[in-house]
């Protein structure tokens, strides 16, 4: 069984080798509170809606962003699928979503075929709906449908056919926008930080390598607290945008506190990452490289689970980094 666990990550650090030097934000979370701390940010509404897509593919793989942060992925040939979105909605309005389709090669279990590159009857759709979590015998609500463009060819006047305007190619990007209506408001913790893509590729990525091996060492190291720390900030965001309830705050620390810090998990090494930013330059992270199909697309830090219920699977801590305006140091998301 394979399981993709997106641990929630902030944290500060000085430009230090020793760990005991690092600087952490949340310095008043602590294991004990964390639950009662997030749990006092959640609030609830009269009306609580919950975004998703649904999305059907054919005869590609996929990767799917809101306003550049990515949310959904798909290198395992599935045909369909859902996936809520609230956790990158931070406000009501108008949402960017953006796709990147690739070729399923001759790695995929579904045709025996190789398609190095995208073909005619590559398919691909996503609809936006919403259902109410205070209101659960409510239909879902279609908001909006998005079908693959596609080049059409008369062959007489009553019939035509129908090719994808990408066929041919090995990669294809498009984009489209939503619009959501959301009760809640998120302060977008990166908005006013450095793009990225305008710094030194090089001196860049040595710092993210960097600051990605002192996340590593703190969870070898298993501390509750400290990864308490790290997490509480994307994770109570998380939750908020979820309305999560009381019982719901603790199963999600409990899960993480199970899995990571009191399992037996092995930690894989950093390696075969390419670097990769998100948020219009505003988030940096590093990304394996696609050599291994079974965790390609996610972040370089991978556990592996060695024994209980879950041997076996593969949990993805994710993290992005970025750096606010006049600082100097990295803090983490």
């Amino acid at each position: 069984m394979k399981i993709f666990l997106s641990l929630l990550i902030s944290i500060c650090f000085l430009n230090c080798s020793q760990s005991k030097n690092e600087i952490h934000r949340n310095q008043n979370i602590t294991a004990a509170n964390i639950v009662q701390e997030i749990t006092k940010q959640v609030k609830h509404y009269s009306s609580e809606p919950m975004y998703a897509f649904r999305q059907y593919c054919f005869k590609c793989y996929f990767e799917i962003y809101i306003d550049d942060i990515l949310v959904a992925k798909n290198f395992d040939n599935l045909l369909a699928d859902a996936f809520e979105i609230n956790n990158v909605l931070f406000k009501s309005g108008i949402h960017k979503v953006s796709y990147k389709l690739y070729p399923l090669g001759n790695n995929n279990n579904v045709f025996n075929t190789n398609y190095p590159t995208l073909v005619d009857d590559t398919d691909f759709t996503l609809s936006l709906v919403s259902y109410d979590q205070k209101d659960e015998s409510a239909d879902d609500i279609e908001h909006f449908k998005y079908n693959l463009p596609k080049l059409e060819t008369k062959i007489t006047k009553d019939y035509s056919t129908y090719k994808f305007e990408g066929s041919g190619k090995k990669y294809y990007e498009n984009s489209f926008e939503i619009k959501v209506d959301i009760p809640y408001s998120l302060k977008f913790p990166f908005e006013n930080s450095t793009d990225l893509r305008k710094l030194n590729k090089e001196e860049l990525q040595k710092k993210v390598l960097k600051d990605y091996q002192n996340i590593r060492e703190i969870y070898l190291k298993k501390d509750a607290d400290g990864i308490a720390k790290l997490t509480y900030d994307r994770l109570k965001d998380d939750l908020v945008a979820d309305y999560a309830t009381d019982a719901k705050v603790k199963a999600a620390w409990e899960q993480l506190n199970q899995i990571i810090i009191k399992g037996d998990v092995d930690i894989l090494p950093i390696e075969k990452y390419t670097m990769q930013f998100f948020a219009n330059g505003k988030l940096v992270a590093l990304i394996t490289d696609g050599s291994d199909l079974e965790i390609r697309g996610g972040n370089a830090l991978v556990f592996k689970v060695k024994s209980g219920e879950f041997k076996g699977s593969i949990f993805e801590i994710k993290h992005f980094l970025y750096l606010p305006d006049g600082a100097t140091e990295f803090k983490v998301y």
